[in-house]
């Protein structure tokens, strides 16, 4: 006769076990306002880069900053933000990152011109990089291990959420008031997250917290920030071979060595370099960064494509992108489902194989195409999109000991920023230097002084064609075409990199569990001989 296994004790004080999903509501609140924040600014991008007082009258590098200035800042600090929740407690730094948040877009708000946008948008990226790793770690500390992936797919369809109001509202918010409401619009969402935070979410810390990475932190940041500005730049001047392009990009790239090579010999390093030993671990980072990569880099382009080309108010474009945040809003949770079903490698390559697909859709797209197509196109990406984050959320999550929480979901929140950040700089280099090749001919008749600047992006061009009057109607047409062109090339640019993700899950995610087999197979066994 055996004796019954003891269930082991539940690891979450009971008190807190009764309310983790009024937790889980105020962490999915934190993480909207960041999400928020991006959705809502793509939708403003072409409001913000018309001439005062309309917008700042941004170029198109400026608006590529504008974005990276917050995400560079986000992912250079994500390592020492995961660190400080450990060891200091996440629930103080949740509450720290939300007011720098809060404090940042009302700054934004009254930017007097581009460069205080990037600034304060800077900031911004700071309390972002505070808030985001501790969202997911306090999750892990409030749910036991068998709800974890059901509450992750839910935290996923947070984003989906965010998705969803953030060009909504920014539109709505376009169509009544100054661009600055964008940002403004966060400042009340944080109050009462701050509230919430206080009254419902117990602190949590790692026991045997690290000491902080000060010089792998400036490291990170250092690098990143000249990679990516020798890639705008490249865009910038459609010419990636000039010297300062090569000098900025080339040293961005030593900085990022330099940092692996510390790291590597640190005693207390901002990542530790041993985690990517494991190939199911670093396959899953390797995923969710790609992912963000061709994204963020089609989401960019995709505003210009409904606003400038099609004509679309900022509020229709908001409503356009409404497919996009519902299929991840009604897969993200569901996706656990389909990762018991047939496992996380299946669940995960289908969705990127899906998301590549939808990506060269774009290259289909022309100016007079029916809208319920690119509509199609939207819903089918976020379902892509649903079917890969959350299985590889609980990969990179699970596969730490719980009491480094804040350092997974860190590295998780920076490669997925660090993918996003890349993604725009090199997309978005990619679509202005195809544009600025497709337009240069039919820039001869301007002043030479004018020529540079209307071949930098549609924009600009449509803005010199307007003062030029009927002398300018020649360049609308032109300017439409080139950027369709640059569309169709950037798109399949971004379907190859989710190819190449799908790839790298195909060879190195786990299949099926082998429990999850086993049923199935004695299921079928028991179904023969009845």
């Amino acid at each position: 006769m055996t004796t019954p296994a003891v269930p082991a004790p539940p690891r979450i004080p009971e008190a807190v076990h009764r309310r983790r999903w009024a937790i889980l509501g105020v962490l999915m609140l934190s993480l909207l306002i960041v999400v928020l924040d991006n959705s809502i600014l793509n939708v403003a991008i072409k409001t913000i880069s018309t001439p005062a007082p309309t917008g700042l009258g941004a170029t198109q590098g400026e608006l590529e900053w504008a974005i990276n200035a917050y995400t560079l800042v986000f992912a250079g600090l994500l390592f020492t933000a995961g660190l400080l929740g450990d060891r200091l407690g996440r629930k103080k730094v949740l509450v720290f990152g939300l007011v720098v948040f809060g404090l940042g877009s009302a700054l934004a708000a009254e930017s007097g011109s581009p460069l205080q946008l990037i600034i304060f948008r800077a900031i911004m990226g700071i309390g972002a990089a505070f808030v985001m790793p501790a969202t997911l770690a306090v999750l892990m500390n409030v749910f036991e291990r068998d709800e974890q992936p059901k509450a992750i797919g839910i935290w996923a369809g947070g984003v989906g959420i965010a998705i969803a109001i953030g060009p909504i509202t920014g539109g709505l918010l376009l169509d009544h008031f100054w661009w600055g409401s964008v940002f403004l619009v966060n400042v009340p969402i944080v109050i009462i997250a701050v509230v919430l935070m206080l009254a419902l979410v117990p602190d949590s810390r790692d026991p045997n917290p690290g000491r902080i990475d000060l010089v792998g932190v400036a490291l990170s940041v250092v690098g990143l920030v000249l990679l990516v500005y020798g890639i705008i730049k490249g865009g910038q001047l459609a010419d990636f071979t000039d010297p300062a392009v090569l000098l900025t990009s080339v040293a961005g790239l030593v900085v990022l060595v330099g940092f692996v090579l510390y790291e590597k010999r640190s005693d207390h390093p901002s990542i530790d370099i041993t985690y990517f030993k494991n190939k199911v671990f670093s396959a899953a980072i390797a995923a969710i960064a790609l992912v963000f990569f061709a994204l963020m880099g089609v989401t960019f382009f995709s505003v210009f494509y409904t606003q400038s080309v099609r004509g679309y108010s900022p509020l229709q474009t908001g409503l356009l992108m409404l497919p996009l945040a519902a299929a991840q809003l009604i897969f993200a949770p569901r996706a656990r489902l389909v990762v018991d079903r047939f496992g996380v490698r299946a669940t995960t390559t289908g969705g990127l194989v899906i998301l590549a697909a939808m990506l060269a859709a774009f290259a289909t797209l022309d100016a007079d195409t029916p809208i319920w197509i690119l509509e199609v196109i939207f819903f089918f990406m976020g379902t892509g999109m649903a079917h890969v984050m959350t299985p590889t959320s609980v990969v990179i999550m699970q596969a730490l000991p719980r009491e480094k929480a804040g350092s997974a979901s860190a590295l998780s929140n920076t490669f997925r920023q660090v993918g996003g950040a890349l993604g725009i700089a090199v997309l978005g280099s990619v679509l202005s230097t195809a544009y600025r090749s497709g337009i240069e001919d039919k820039l001869g008749l301007l002043p030479a002084g004018l020529r540079h600047t209307a071949g930098e992006s549609i924009e600009a061009t449509l803005g010199i064609a307007a003062k030029l009057g009927p002398r300018g109607d020649a360049l609308v047409g032109a300017a439409n075409d080139s950027f369709l062109h640059a569309m169709h090339v950037t798109a399949l640019c971004g379907a190859g990199i989710a190819l190449v993700s799908a790839v790298v899950t195909v060879l190195f995610l786990p299949g099926r569990p082998p429990r999850a087999a086993a049923e199935e197979s004695t299921e079928e066994t028991v179904g023969v001989s009845r």
